[in-house]
């Protein structure tokens, strides 16, 4: 997947004019190395979130909140507190 990004990025950018690459691969190389980045890092950040509400199940089970939700919440604050943008 992170290829097929990078490649249509490399390109999109090249077509319009936005960056002058003189090795295509190179470029393609790093736009691809910054996307798998990003993609651990939302991974790490989801397990984190995971491991937080499962340090609170007791809580949770006594609540009638969805456990998606929470979820959706606990990982957005940590992206907030990280500078992590979803």
């Amino acid at each position: 997947m992170a290829e097929r990004v990078a490649d249509a990025v490399v390109k999109r950018l090249r077509v319009k004019k936005l960056v002058e690459a003189r090795d295509e691969t190179a470029a393609r190389a790093a736009v691809r190395k910054v996307l798998l980045e990003n993609l651990q890092a939302e991974e790490r950040l989801d397990a984190e979130a995971r491991q937080i509400l499962m340090e609170h199940t007791k809580e949770i089970r006594d609540t009638a909140v969805d456990y998606a939700r929470l979820l959706a919440l606990v990982r957005g604050k940590l992206a907030r507190e990280r500078g992590f943008i979803l």
